[in-house]
């Protein structure tokens, strides 16, 4: 194989993993998941208590990666704890799913 070929079987294979991410985010199914959410960030994604963020129109990759180091207790202070627990029961379907969800709201949740 040649040097061309190998970039061009990287390239194909990244465009495969990044477009099976992009489909498998279903803002749907993330609503029905972020039920659960709503107790600390909002209905809306809006936190009705000041310390906690509010997650409407937050950039999706952002709380993919946020979410993805919670469930692998990669962040710590503030209401870590609490988020690994939520986070640790999450597929990254569901992460996905969710992220896509909030990256949907209106960032100033009307």
């Amino acid at each position: 194989m040649t040097v061309k070929h190998y970039a061009m079987v990287g390239l194909f294979t990244l465009g495969t993993a990044v477009s099976g991410v992009a489909a498998a985010a279903d803002v749907e199914a993330g609503k029905a998941k972020a039920a659960v959410c709503a107790a600390c960030h909002g209905q809306n994604g809006i936190a009705q208590i000041p310390t906690y963020p509010n997650l409407a129109g937050q950039n999706e990759q952002y709380l993919v990666s946020a979410l993805k180091a919670y469930k692998n207790k990669q962040r710590s202070g503030g209401q870590a704890a609490i988020m690994q627990g939520q986070a640790a029961a999450l597929s990254d379907t569901d992460i996905a799913n969710l992220a896509a969800y909030y990256a949907s709201l209106p960032a100033g949740g009307k």
